[in-house]
């Protein structure tokens, strides 16, 4: 019998539980405020022994405020102690009190109410009897004052901070979530900024010398159907160009940032790559020694040296056609310095006509890409116009800061 009252009275209180949680928070504070209301009324009626005099009425008040308990914690608990003094008001003084620790006062406000209701607790009423009572006496009500005044002080703030963990939990979880994403977008951004440096020198490189060569072939041609051909190819390859252009500005606004230097060829690729660039150009190593010969180099600082040689051999098929370009290699034992120097542009001396001769496309983020890989290594790039109407890149590239 015993174990079926206990399985019937926890199936009760965990469906009352769930009822209560179920319910809206409004709903849910008139509940558990009118439930403590009536066991404050009950408490504060049934245990006093005199007759329905101006104590009575007081203890019945300091039951009835505990309904602004939500909104007036501390006035409410100031509203209880007459009650507590003089009545038998002490669960409406425990209610209230528990109240005031809960809410986002200061933990001292919460001691100092304890410390009231602690006094109340303790002194008799009249307070005259404290003189007729005996040492005993006194001893067992000021440990039941302390039990009755630190309880709900220590309830109270216990879930005070409960709620406040709970609340930091919450944020710290939205700021893990938060960080994430921001981790998740850089790591695209880079992604995006590295592609777009890959269209730019690898994708608009080839382009640009099927575009340079179709021209050259439209420009010299016999036949009227390859000049023909020669022309629409160039036009494909010049709007591709542009395609690839606006997809770059795209990239690089999605992924504006430091990112990392992901090219392939080294300093070892340099010969195969100017004498494919059909731009007359030569390559000249300092000390007359071949591009085979030099020690091998970090693997940055190479990569960086070809990129610069390749954007500059570019430059100079799409602006100076017909034009010598001359590439020169220096290692030195704190650097490496690499200079492209073009002369002015010789379309004008082509055979056949130049009047189709339309110039490149370009974005414009040659050179700011040159100069930015140059940054990342500790390097320096400049690049200008010369005096007899050419141009020239140079780059240099400290070897001590790429080592390390």
């Amino acid at each position: 019998m015993k174990r079926r009252l206990r399985i019937w009275a926890g199936r009760f209180c965990a469906r009352l539980k769930a009822w209560v949680l179920g319910r809206p928070e409004w709903v849910r504070y008139w509940v558990i405020t009118l439930l403590l209301v009536g066991v404050a009324y009950l408490d504060a009626g049934l245990n006093y022994p005199g007759p329905k005099d101006w104590a009575f009425w007081i203890s019945m008040f300091s039951c009835v405020v505990l309904v602004a308990r939500g909104w007036y914690p501390r006035l409410v608990l100031c509203a209880t102690l007459p009650g507590l003094y003089a009545g038998t008001a002490l669960v409406a003084s425990m209610v209230a009190l528990y109240t005031v620790a809960r809410s986002r006062a200061a933990a001292w406000q919460a001691w100092l109410a304890a410390a009231f209701l602690c006094i109340g607790t303790y002194l008799p009423w009249p307070i005259s009897k404290v003189l007729t009572e005996s040492p005993s006496d006194h001893t067992q009500r000021a440990i039941y004052a302390c039990i009755y005044a630190i309880g709900p002080t220590a309830l109270g703030l216990l879930v005070q901070t409960r709620e406040a963990l709970q609340s930091r939990i919450v944020e710290l979880a939205t700021l893990r979530d938060h960080e994430r994403e921001l981790h998740a977008q850089t790591v695209i951004a880079r992604e995006r900024a590295r592609i777009a440096r890959e269209m730019h020198d690898v994708v608009s490189h080839q382009a640009g010398l099927i575009a340079v060569q179709a021209g050259a072939l439209q420009v010299t041609a016999k036949d009227p159907t390859v000049r023909e051909t020669a022309g629409t190819l160039r036009g494909l390859a010049v709007a591709t160009l542009e395609e690839l252009r606006s997809m770059i500005l795209v990239l690089r606004a999605a992924g504006a940032g430091p990112t990392e230097l992901a090219p392939q060829p080294r300093l070892a690729d340099l010969p195969r790559l100017v004498a494919e660039s059909e731009a007359g150009a030569e390559l000249e190593v300092a000390g007359g020694r071949p591009v085979s010969k030099l020690p091998l180099l970090p693997e940055p600082i190479e990569r960086a040296a070809y990129r610069t040689v390749q954007e500059a051999l570019t430059n100079a098929r799409k602006h100076a056609p017909g034009a010598r370009t001359l590439v020169r290699l220096e290692l030195r034992e704190d650097c490496l310095r690499v200079a492209v120097t073009n002369g002015p542009p010789e379309v004008a001396a082509l055979p056949g006509d130049t009047s189709t001769w339309d110039p490149l496309p370009g974005g414009g983020h040659g050179i700011v890409g040159l100069r930015e890989r140059a940054a990342l290594l500790g390097g320096t790039l400049a690049a200008g116009p010369t005096a007899d109407g050419g141009f020239k890149i140079r780059l240099s590239l400290p070897l001590t800061t790429a080592s390390h």
